[in-house]
């Protein structure tokens, strides 16, 4: 068995997984790293990778795992992506690749520039770019917020 350490990795569910795994790498870069399918050419389960981490892409296998697209657009969870440079040009990308921009890149009271974007089957998806160190005290000042720890 390989070496591994212990990780956190987010499970999507989509209707059509397989157009997923095309956009989601146009738009975030994503890398398909394992693609599991049935005998009919059904996505039974796929990893991508992104930098140090992974995400699950899945097809609607329960009454319980549903896309967004299937229950009103509605969303138990959003995805947060951390990357190294260029926020507003990975904005433009995911805009490029289908997804809908609902918040343009801002710099937030914490340090991040961060934008906020929809893809095509409803889930929420946050990217963000460290720009600025911001210590606890200061982020606290300028947003009313009192914050109990800080990275």
């Amino acid at each position: 068995m390989a070496d591994w350490r212990p990780s956190l990795i987010s499970a999507v569910c989509y209707r059509d997984p397989k157009a997923a795994l095309t956009f989601l790498e146009a738009a975030f870069g994503f890398e398909l790293v394992m693609l599991i399918e049935d005998g009919e050419g059904n996505l039974v389960h796929s990893e991508m990778r992104f930098g140090d981490a992974a995400i699950m892409i899945g097809s609607e296998w329960s009454a319980d795992h549903k896309s967004p697209a299937s229950i009103g657009g509605k969303n138990t969870q959003t995805v947060h992506i951390k990357i190294g440079s260029d926020v507003d040009a990975h904005c433009e990308r995911a805009r490029s690749a289908g997804f809908e921009i609902l918040m343009e890149p801002e710099t937030q009271f914490y340090g991040d520039r961060t934008y906020r974007a929809r893809d095509p089957e409803g889930h929420i998806w946050t990217v963000g770019q460290p720009v600025q160190a911001v210590s606890r005290e200061d982020a606290e000042a300028v947003s009313g917020l009192k914050i109990t720890g800080w990275i």
